[in-house]
């Protein structure tokens, strides 16, 4: 693509609205110092220095699209609880609508909190359920979605397993996505894996693609035949328009049709790999929305999943080093 053909994608995303559906949770980290264990229990005790709380799993997908440029309309279900109250105050925050967050007092907001001591995790605390959504709160949700879907250009499922989304959820969703011509993008994990049938846009990574179809393979360096069976095994199953399998330090990969593009990673000082995923289908999101080629999206949002991975913490991506970058690596 052209330095002009980018700077004008790029100038598009401004215009998009990205209907995120799926868990969002409170990332919770409160850091101090450690001397000495306890006297109750062979633990150490963590003098508390600062805390902070961040937004989590779909809620950071929707960071990353803000981001971009483009804007994000979050639909979800937390607790009438304090973590909610937390969630939807980072929500106001960061400017982010709450229009499309349902509450409820039958299931907690799931949250993340992580006890660090010397820069060190010491403990993680998780305060959340798994459990389906009762009928009563799917049906507050599927209205929240309808009345969102009227605005969106694409569709995020952003599933981290915390009952939010399940099948017949993913189902009707889906289908009143494609009634309206709506293209759909997911991010999935282990349980819903197989419920994303004729989406638009499938991004697994290399665990979850062995996992959720219970097939046992190699890398794609030393077993590309086993890797590309697994694909079309998906294929088979889902039958989504692309597939983009993100492959670690292989790079992505990506089919729509008979047409596989493989990309290597970006040579890069990993400091931490946390958000990538949600970087990487933000990016691609926007992409399906303006109808990018398949290996185009992979591309980009490749370089874009390394770009987060040089900084510490789950950070948005930086939209005008992503450009930059994207015009000099001639993508």
């Amino acid at each position: 693509m052209s330095v002009d053909s980018l700077h004008t994608l790029f100038e598009n995303f401004n215009n998009l609205r990205v209907l995120i559906i799926g868990d969002v949770m409170v990332d919770a980290y409160v850091w101090g110092r450690s001397t000495r264990l306890s006297p109750e229990a062979p633990v150490p005790i963590v003098h508390v220095a600062r805390t902070e709380q961040r937004l989590g799993g779909a809620a950071n997908v929707a960071l990353n699209v803000q981001a971009l440029g483009a804007t994000p309309l979050l639909c979800a279900v937390i607790g009438t609880d304090a973590g909610g109250d937390q969630l939807i105050q980072l929500l106001h925050e960061r400017n982010l609508l709450a229009d499309g967050i349902i509450r409820s007092a039958e299931r907690p907001t799931t949250v993340k909190q992580r006890i660090l001591a010397h820069g060190q995790q010491a403990l993680r605390i998780d305060s959340e359920v798994e459990t389906d959504l009762s009928s009563e709160e799917s049906t507050q949700l599927l209205a929240a979605y309808d009345d969102l879907l009227t605005r969106a250009d694409v569709v995020v499922f952003e599933d981290y397993d915390k009952g939010v989304l399940n099948e017949a959820i993913i189902e009707q969703c889906i289908a009143r996505a494609r009634q309206r011509g709506i293209p759909t993008v997911v991010d999935p994990k282990k349980k819903n894996f197989l419920a994303y049938r004729n989406c638009t846009l499938f991004k697994p990574n290399l665990k979850e693609l062995r996992e959720g179809l219970k097939l046992e393979f190699g890398d794609p360096d030393s077993d590309r035949p086993g890797f590309e069976a697994a694909v079309s095994r998906l294929r088979e199953v889902l039958e989504p328009e692309t597939v983009l399998v993100t492959l670690s330090e292989y790079g992505v990969f990506a089919q729509r049709d008979s047409q596989k593009t493989y990309l290597p990673a970006h040579l890069r000082t990993i400091s931490d790999v946390s958000g990538a995923g949600d970087t990487v289908i933000s990016i691609a999101a926007l992409c399906v929305a303006l109808g990018c080629p398949p290996a185009f999206t992979a591309a980009l949002a490749n370089l874009g999943g390394g770009l987060v991975c040089e900084q510490v913490g789950v950070v948005p991506v930086e939209k005008q080093l992503l450009l930059q970058e994207a015009v000099e690596a001639g993508i």
